[in-house]
């Protein structure tokens, strides 16, 4: 489907250049913190329409705003720019052209349908009150890339008072927007643990502390946290997905390692998961005679849809592909690293339905094969665009 026809709506022409821009990036992925050609791509096309880029910001994030004949609010609209180290396997005459890395999760999508956007507000600068502050974002993928713009000042300069984003969505289709007030993606943590014993002969195991037996009842115990320490109304995930140990059937090794995940939806949930897996761990290791080493890596908060900024969104989504086809309750234990801005700025993160199975475009995020049908970023630059307006006007 197509946006509802308003003045100033994208046109043909608006989405034959993202996809151009797209196709482009696509072919050229860059992983995290490595962005330097797509930074190069971003800054050139933002001065071109007579814009301040400035690079570097976060290592190889780009900045920008549009200030408008007026005075008034401020509004970031943030992309993120990073690709997947993954092969593509699709035939596509766009198909990556680097070995191992791939657009597979549509940050190629994003960052066109900011650039089309950043074009469309220089050309009506003149009738624009207040200032958009565009944000291209390194590294969303491996987590890091929004901290580190905000540490270089992504939220002063201007100063924004709310902040959106959108996401190509596989899991819905094309025509469909996803616009949930209050948590809409999980928190994201990993927790790796190396578990040392004693190791021995597997005969004769009284004669060792057994690390794969004191992983395993971590592993268990671990399990806890959502049974026994979390509001059972409060989702948790407690994931442990790898466990390596040993090196042969007779052998007792001396030393185990667990590596997994910790999502939630709830902040307070998020705040408590640390000390209770430290806890068990440490715990369950001192009563089977081990000890451990934990890291605990915290990657995303929760993303939260600020609700006065998911009803802008909702009805900025509603104009262009009416309102029965607004998703209001779209959640994800996947996790996004634009919620360090929202944790900082009340905002909203947009899902833009990309799927289409009449052309087979049905593989999901950080798949192999992963396509969009590239309508969709017409669909989300109008949305994200009318976002702005909306709160910029109200």
């Amino acid at each position: 489907m197509t946006p509802t026809t308003a003045t100033g709506t994208f046109t043909d022409a608006d989405l034959a250049e993202m996809v151009a821009v797209r196709r482009d990036l696509h072919a050229h992925p860059e992983t995290a913190f490595e962005e330097v050609r797509t930074s190069k791509l971003v800054a050139e096309r933002l001065r071109a329409i007579g814009l301040e880029a400035r690079t570097g910001i976060g290592r190889t994030g780009v900045m920008a705003s549009v200030r408008g004949a007026t005075a008034g609010r401020t509004v970031l609209l943030r992309a993120d720019m990073d690709a997947l180290p993954i092969h593509e396997e699709n035939a596509v005459p766009y198909r990556s052209t680097v070995d191992g890395k791939m657009h597979a999760c549509g940050h190629d999508c994003h960052t066109s349908v900011l650039l089309a956007i950043s074009k469309k507000l220089v050309a009506e600068r003149a009738a624009l009150e207040g200032t958009v502050s565009l944000c291209f974002q390194p590294a969303e993928e491996q987590g890091g890339g929004a901290e580190a713009m905000i540490a270089d000042g992504a939220l002063e300069s201007p100063k924004p008072e709310a902040a959106f984003g959108l996401h190509v969505w596989q899991d819905m289709d094309l025509g469909k927007v996803g616009v949930t007030p209050g948590a809409f993606m999980a928190s994201v943590d990993e927790f790796h643990v190396t578990i040392t014993g004693v190791g021995g002969h597997a005969a004769m195991p009284e004669t060792a502390v057994d690390p794969v037996l004191c992983g395993a009842h971590i592993v268990a115990a671990l399990q806890s946290i959502a049974s026994r320490n979390v509001d059972p109304f409060k989702e948790i995930v407690v994931s442990v997905t790898q466990f390596h140990a040993g090196t042969a059937f007779n052998i007792i090794p001396g030393t185990a390692v667990l590596n997994g995940t910790v999502r939630t939806f709830d902040d307070a949930v998020w705040k408590l998961a640390p000390e209770r897996f430290e806890a068990i761990v440490r715990g369950v290791a001192q009563a089977m005679g081990c000890s451990v080493e934990i890291r605990y890596h915290r990657f995303n908060r929760v993303t939260y849809n600020a609700p006065e900024m998911a009803a802008i969104a909702h009805a900025a989504a509603a104009e262009v592909v009416g309102e029965a086809n607004v998703v209001t309750d779209l959640r994800t234990m996947g996790g996004e690293d634009f919620s360090w801005f929202l944790n900082r700025v009340p905002g909203c993160f947009i899902a833009v339905g990309s799927r289409n199975a009449s052309r087979g475009l049905v593989f999901g995020h950080h798949h192999p094969r992963f396509d969009v049908d590239e309508q969709s970023m017409k669909i989300g630059a109008e949305v994200l665009w009318r976002t702005a307006r909306r709160f910029l006007a109200s």
